[in-house]
């Protein structure tokens, strides 16, 4: 069997809409050594027909069928699927910069040391512009979520972090994978190139997390993931423990009238200046 390049891995639920556009933009890769693996993931639209056509056009594109089980689960089937040395997994409704596949995999093949390459991102959609997300490192990665998923990586690094776990039910798939990729080390690189194009939309999967979702999520984390996290906040007994200062000290400030005073003329005065310019 040949090993390929590159393979990228579209999980589709019921998103035809937006598949083609998808496709189109794996179709005009100027890297030519890839594959498409489409995991059509019980879809009740036309997503498969969609799919199909695309294999029938270009042997490249592979469709495959389950069902719904999942984002989850589709990624992972169609990463057992793939023949790549590398992966990089693509929503169906977003896209690709022609020369993502090109630069990134250059990119591997300067670094060995590399574990994650992504890019710049721009939306599109119901909002428009440069995706501003913040500076890669351990610490904000254990605050939030800072790579996208249509980052590149190595299969075999997937295989060892027994991939994304399916009990991110909700969301935040990508940041506990990331976590799990890189908690113990690797380098991450970012292009200096808009790679990926995010599409937003009014409904999404992120946007249905809501508290309680968010809650169950965090700690599912927190308890797979304690090393990490305990790495760059401590233990909970020292959580607890600046918690408790930092309430003090506010209590003793609020207790004193020349604290109360200082802030209330500095808020005074920024209103009487914002008043001023309105004007």
């Amino acid at each position: 069997m040949r090993i390929i390049k590159i393979s990228v891995i579209v999980p589709c639920y019921n998103q035809a809409q937006f598949l083609d556009e998808a496709l189109q933009s794996v179709f005009n890769q100027t890297e030519t050594d890839w594959e498409c693996i489409i995991v059509n993931d019980g879809s009740t639209d036309e997503s498969k027909s969609i799919a199909e056509n695309w294999a029938k056009k270009d042997k490249r594109f592979k469709c495959f069928n389950q069902n719904n089980s999942g984002l989850c689960s589709a990624r992972n089937f169609g990463i057992k699927k793939a023949q790549g040395e590398f992966i990089l997994p693509l929503d169906a409704d977003d896209k690709l910069g022609k020369d993502y596949l090109k630069l990134g995999l250059d990119a591997f093949e300067n670094d060995n040391g590399l574990r994650v390459v992504y890019s710049l991102a721009e939306k599109f959609g119901e909002e428009t512009g440069l995706w501003k997300l913040p500076d890669f490192n351990l610490y904000n990665l254990s605050r939030m979520n800072m790579i996208f998923c249509s980052a590149i990586f190595r299969k075999s690094d997937w295989e060892q972090v027994n991939g994304y776990d399916n009990n991110m039910i909700y969301g935040w798939e990508d940041w506990e994978f990331w976590i799990a990729l890189l908690k113990n080390g690797g380098k991450v690189r970012q292009l200096d190139i808009v790679g990926f194009y995010y599409r937003v939309k009014s409904e999404s999967m992120l946007k249905s997390i809501d508290n309680e979702k968010s809650k169950h999520l965090l700690n599912y984390l927190s308890i797979k993931h304690a090393d990490f996290f305990v790495k760059y906040y401590g233990s909970f007994k020292e959580m607890e423990e600046k918690i408790y200062y930092k309430e003090f000290d506010l209590k003793q400030k609020l207790a004193s009238k020349k604290f109360i005073l200082h802030m209330f003329f500095k808020t005074f005065f920024k209103i009487s200046l914002f008043k001023k310019y309105e004007q």
